[in-house]
Protein backbone atom coordinates (compact mmCIF):
# COMPACT_ATOMS: atom_id res chain seq x y z
CA UNK A 1 0.00 0.00 0.00
CA UNK A 2 1.46 3.17 -1.01
CA UNK A 3 1.58 5.81 1.56
CA UNK A 4 0.20 9.42 0.94
CA UNK A 5 0.79 12.98 2.59
CA UNK A 6 -0.89 16.13 2.61
CA UNK A 7 1.46 19.47 1.11
CA UNK A 8 0.33 22.48 2.73
CA UNK A 9 0.68 25.98 1.44
CA UNK A 10 2.18 29.18 3.00
CA UNK A 11 -1.18 29.76 4.27
CA UNK A 12 -1.84 26.76 6.00
CA UNK A 13 -4.08 25.18 3.66
CA UNK A 14 -4.21 22.08 1.79
CA UNK A 15 -2.97 21.65 -1.39
CA UNK A 16 -2.46 18.59 -3.05
CA UNK A 17 -1.51 14.89 -1.95
CA UNK A 18 1.38 13.40 -2.98
CA UNK A 19 3.16 9.53 -2.50
CA UNK A 20 5.50 8.98 0.19
CA UNK A 21 9.46 7.63 -0.35
CA UNK A 22 9.68 4.09 0.92
CA UNK A 23 12.02 5.27 3.84
CA UNK A 24 8.61 6.16 5.45
CA UNK A 25 7.57 2.62 5.84
CA UNK A 26 10.72 1.62 7.79
CA UNK A 27 10.23 -0.40 11.14
CA UNK A 28 10.39 1.25 14.33
CA UNK A 29 13.82 0.54 15.86
CA UNK A 30 14.16 2.74 18.92
CA UNK A 31 17.73 1.12 20.69
CA UNK A 32 19.10 1.48 17.08
CA UNK A 33 18.49 5.33 17.00
CA UNK A 34 19.82 5.37 20.27
CA UNK A 35 23.65 3.87 19.67
CA UNK A 36 23.37 6.03 16.41
CA UNK A 37 22.90 9.44 18.45
CA UNK A 38 25.64 8.13 21.21
CA UNK A 39 27.88 7.25 18.53
CA UNK A 40 27.53 11.07 16.97
CA UNK A 41 27.83 12.32 20.38
CA UNK A 42 30.93 10.58 21.69
CA UNK A 43 32.62 11.18 18.23
CA UNK A 44 33.57 14.37 19.72
CA UNK A 45 34.90 13.74 23.12
CA UNK A 46 38.60 14.20 23.10
CA UNK A 47 40.72 11.54 25.46
CA UNK A 48 42.08 12.77 28.97
CA UNK A 49 44.59 11.69 31.33
CA UNK A 50 46.82 13.01 33.98
CA UNK A 51 50.96 13.30 33.76
CA UNK A 52 52.41 9.34 34.36
CA UNK A 53 54.34 10.52 37.07
CA UNK A 54 52.38 13.62 38.92
CA UNK A 55 52.84 13.31 42.67
CA UNK A 56 55.77 10.28 42.44
CA UNK A 57 58.38 13.03 41.19
CA UNK A 58 60.30 13.18 44.77
CA UNK A 59 63.10 10.83 46.76
CA UNK A 60 60.51 9.59 49.28
CA UNK A 61 61.49 6.23 49.72
CA UNK A 62 59.80 3.18 52.12
CA UNK A 63 62.41 2.07 55.23
CA UNK A 64 60.86 -0.27 57.14
CA UNK A 65 63.69 -2.80 57.28
CA UNK A 66 65.10 -3.37 60.94
CA UNK A 67 68.67 -3.83 59.24
CA UNK A 68 68.72 0.23 58.99
CA UNK A 69 70.39 2.81 61.61
CA UNK A 70 67.50 3.57 63.90
CA UNK A 71 67.24 7.06 62.64
CA UNK A 72 66.56 6.07 59.44
CA UNK A 73 63.82 3.22 59.91
CA UNK A 74 60.25 3.92 60.09
CA UNK A 75 59.69 0.66 61.97
CA UNK A 76 59.90 0.54 65.89
CA UNK A 77 59.83 4.15 66.06
CA UNK A 78 56.19 5.62 66.21
CA UNK A 79 55.64 6.18 62.40
CA UNK A 80 53.73 4.85 59.58
CA UNK A 81 55.60 2.56 57.53
CA UNK A 82 54.90 4.84 54.59
CA UNK A 83 57.36 6.46 51.20
CA UNK A 84 59.26 9.70 53.02
CA UNK A 85 61.59 11.91 51.62
CA UNK A 86 65.28 11.36 52.64
CA UNK A 87 67.06 13.94 51.17
CA UNK A 88 68.62 16.16 54.38
CA UNK A 89 68.68 19.21 52.57
CA UNK A 90 65.08 19.30 51.98
CA UNK A 91 63.44 21.29 54.00
CA UNK A 92 60.30 18.80 54.52
CA UNK A 93 62.33 15.99 55.10
CA UNK A 94 60.69 13.10 56.16
CA UNK A 95 57.72 14.02 55.13
CA UNK A 96 55.67 11.24 53.75
CA UNK A 97 55.11 11.81 49.45
CA UNK A 98 54.37 9.10 47.05
CA UNK A 99 50.74 7.92 47.92
CA UNK A 100 47.47 9.04 47.30
CA UNK A 101 47.12 10.26 51.13
CA UNK A 102 49.62 12.36 51.74
CA UNK A 103 49.48 15.82 50.44
CA UNK A 104 51.02 16.32 47.15
CA UNK A 105 50.67 12.95 46.59
CA UNK A 106 48.81 11.06 43.13
CA UNK A 107 45.88 10.61 42.72
CA UNK A 108 44.30 7.15 43.29
CA UNK A 109 42.17 6.46 40.87
CA UNK A 110 42.88 9.61 37.82
CA UNK A 111 41.44 9.48 34.63
CA UNK A 112 43.23 7.23 31.54
CA UNK A 113 44.06 7.94 28.24
CA UNK A 114 42.88 4.09 27.09
CA UNK A 115 39.72 4.59 28.33
CA UNK A 116 36.78 3.70 25.66
CA UNK A 117 34.87 6.76 25.38
CA UNK A 118 33.83 6.26 21.68
CA UNK A 119 29.96 4.29 20.83
CA UNK A 120 30.73 2.76 17.24
CA UNK A 121 28.36 1.61 14.97
CA UNK A 122 28.91 -0.27 12.15
CA UNK A 123 27.23 1.54 8.61
CA UNK A 124 24.18 -0.75 8.10
CA UNK A 125 22.92 -0.17 11.57
CA UNK A 126 23.72 4.00 11.30
CA UNK A 127 21.91 3.74 8.48
CA UNK A 128 18.73 1.56 9.50
CA UNK A 129 18.71 4.10 12.43
CA UNK A 130 18.55 7.12 10.37
CA UNK A 131 15.63 6.15 8.12
CA UNK A 132 14.05 4.91 11.23
CA UNK A 133 14.33 8.31 12.58
CA UNK A 134 12.88 9.93 9.21
CA UNK A 135 9.94 7.13 8.96
CA UNK A 136 8.79 8.24 12.62
CA UNK A 137 8.42 11.47 12.30
CA UNK A 138 5.58 10.57 10.29
CA UNK A 139 4.16 8.48 12.69
CA UNK A 140 1.28 10.66 14.98
CA UNK A 141 2.00 8.58 18.77
CA UNK A 142 5.80 8.71 18.56
CA UNK A 143 5.68 12.71 17.78
CA UNK A 144 3.35 13.31 20.38
CA UNK A 145 5.23 11.50 23.16
CA UNK A 146 7.62 14.57 22.60
CA UNK A 147 5.80 17.69 21.42
CA UNK A 148 1.72 18.94 22.10
CA UNK A 149 0.85 19.23 18.11
CA UNK A 150 -2.64 20.22 16.49
CA UNK A 151 -4.62 17.35 15.71
CA UNK A 152 -6.12 18.61 12.65
CA UNK A 153 -2.77 18.87 11.16
CA UNK A 154 -1.56 15.55 9.40
CA UNK A 155 2.42 13.84 9.89
CA UNK A 156 4.51 14.23 8.12
CA UNK A 157 4.36 18.10 7.89
CA UNK A 158 5.50 18.90 4.42
CA UNK A 159 5.07 22.59 2.96
CA UNK A 160 5.20 23.56 -0.44
CA UNK A 161 8.30 24.53 -1.48
CA UNK A 162 8.20 28.33 -2.06
CA UNK A 163 8.67 27.83 2.11
CA UNK A 164 13.07 27.30 1.43
CA UNK A 165 12.84 30.52 -0.15
CA UNK A 166 11.50 33.15 2.51
CA UNK A 167 14.19 35.28 4.15
CA UNK A 168 12.64 36.81 6.85
CA UNK A 169 12.39 35.38 9.99
CA UNK A 170 8.35 37.30 10.61
CA UNK A 171 7.70 35.47 7.64
CA UNK A 172 8.74 32.14 8.62
CA UNK A 173 6.89 32.11 12.13
CA UNK A 174 3.89 33.87 10.33
CA UNK A 175 4.04 30.26 8.15
CA UNK A 176 4.22 28.44 11.59
CA UNK A 177 1.50 30.12 13.08
CA UNK A 178 -0.92 29.06 10.37
CA UNK A 179 0.23 25.51 10.45
CA UNK A 180 -0.30 25.54 14.28
CA UNK A 181 3.33 25.18 15.52
CA UNK A 182 4.38 28.37 16.86
CA UNK A 183 3.22 27.15 20.42
CA UNK A 184 6.63 24.80 20.04
CA UNK A 185 8.71 28.02 19.58
CA UNK A 186 6.74 29.60 22.54
CA UNK A 187 7.65 26.38 24.78
CA UNK A 188 11.20 26.31 23.74
CA UNK A 189 11.77 29.91 24.95
CA UNK A 190 9.99 29.32 28.19
CA UNK A 191 12.21 26.80 29.09
CA UNK A 192 15.84 27.94 28.35
CA UNK A 193 17.43 28.30 31.54
CA UNK A 194 20.75 28.87 32.43
CA UNK A 195 23.13 26.20 33.45
CA UNK A 196 24.41 25.28 36.76
CA UNK A 197 28.05 25.07 36.89
CA UNK A 198 31.24 26.05 35.11
CA UNK A 199 30.00 25.54 31.83
CA UNK A 200 28.58 28.44 31.52
CA UNK A 201 32.29 30.05 31.84
CA UNK A 202 33.01 27.96 28.96
CA UNK A 203 30.61 28.65 26.06
CA UNK A 204 27.37 26.87 26.92
CA UNK A 205 25.68 29.11 29.29
CA UNK A 206 22.67 27.73 28.14
CA UNK A 207 19.80 25.07 28.26
CA UNK A 208 17.73 24.81 25.93
CA UNK A 209 15.16 22.98 24.47
CA UNK A 210 14.83 21.45 21.08
CA UNK A 211 11.68 22.71 19.00
CA UNK A 212 11.18 22.71 15.48
CA UNK A 213 13.69 21.25 12.48
CA UNK A 214 13.15 22.38 9.23
CA UNK A 215 14.13 20.10 6.08
CA UNK A 216 15.43 21.34 3.00
CA UNK A 217 16.45 20.64 -0.39
CA UNK A 218 18.93 23.22 -0.91
CA UNK A 219 22.36 23.43 1.02
CA UNK A 220 21.93 27.28 0.75
CA UNK A 221 18.38 27.69 1.33
CA UNK A 222 17.41 31.64 2.18
CA UNK A 223 15.21 29.92 5.10
CA UNK A 224 18.38 28.84 6.67
CA UNK A 225 19.43 32.22 8.24
CA UNK A 226 15.57 33.40 8.81
CA UNK A 227 14.36 30.16 10.77
CA UNK A 228 17.58 30.07 12.94
CA UNK A 229 17.02 32.83 14.71
CA UNK A 230 13.93 31.06 16.02
CA UNK A 231 14.24 28.99 19.73
CA UNK A 232 15.18 25.78 18.94
CA UNK A 233 14.60 25.16 15.17
CA UNK A 234 17.02 23.86 13.08
CA UNK A 235 17.43 24.35 9.48
CA UNK A 236 19.43 21.18 7.40
CA UNK A 237 19.84 19.70 4.15
CA UNK A 238 17.82 16.39 3.21
CA UNK A 239 21.30 14.93 2.35
CA UNK A 240 22.89 15.67 5.61
CA UNK A 241 20.39 14.74 7.99
CA UNK A 242 21.21 12.55 11.08
CA UNK A 243 19.92 10.05 13.96
CA UNK A 244 21.22 13.15 16.26
CA UNK A 245 19.26 15.37 14.56
CA UNK A 246 15.74 13.92 14.01
CA UNK A 247 16.24 12.09 17.76
CA UNK A 248 17.39 14.81 20.48
CA UNK A 249 18.78 13.16 23.29
CA UNK A 250 18.40 9.67 21.64
CA UNK A 251 14.15 9.79 21.73
CA UNK A 252 12.74 9.89 18.02
CA UNK A 253 9.47 11.94 16.79
CA UNK A 254 11.00 15.24 16.74
CA UNK A 255 8.31 17.45 15.19
CA UNK A 256 9.86 18.17 11.54
CA UNK A 257 8.90 20.33 8.69
CA UNK A 258 9.50 18.85 5.43
CA UNK A 259 9.46 20.81 2.01
CA UNK A 260 8.56 19.39 -0.82
CA UNK A 261 11.30 18.76 -2.76
CA UNK A 262 12.89 17.27 -0.01
CA UNK A 263 10.70 14.58 0.40
CA UNK A 264 11.12 14.31 -3.45
CA UNK A 265 15.08 14.24 -2.53
CA UNK A 266 14.41 11.84 -0.08
CA UNK A 267 12.65 9.33 -2.46
CA UNK A 268 16.17 9.25 -4.46
CA UNK A 269 18.30 9.43 -1.47
CA UNK A 270 16.85 6.05 0.08
CA UNK A 271 13.92 4.43 -2.12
Amino acid sequence: MVMKATVYSLEGKKVKEIELPKVFETEFHPEVIKRAVLAIQTAKLQPKGIKPNAGRDTSAEARSSRQLPFMERTINVGRARLPRTKDRRYLLQGRVAKVPQAVGGPRAHPPKVEKKIVEKINKKEKILALKSAIAATAKEEIVRSRHEINSKIELPIIVESKFEKLSKTKDVLNVLEKLGLANEIEEAKKKKKIRAGKGKRRGRRYKRKKSLLIVTSDPKAAIRNAAENLEGVDVQYVKFLNAKLLAPGTKAGRLTVWSENAIKMLGELYG
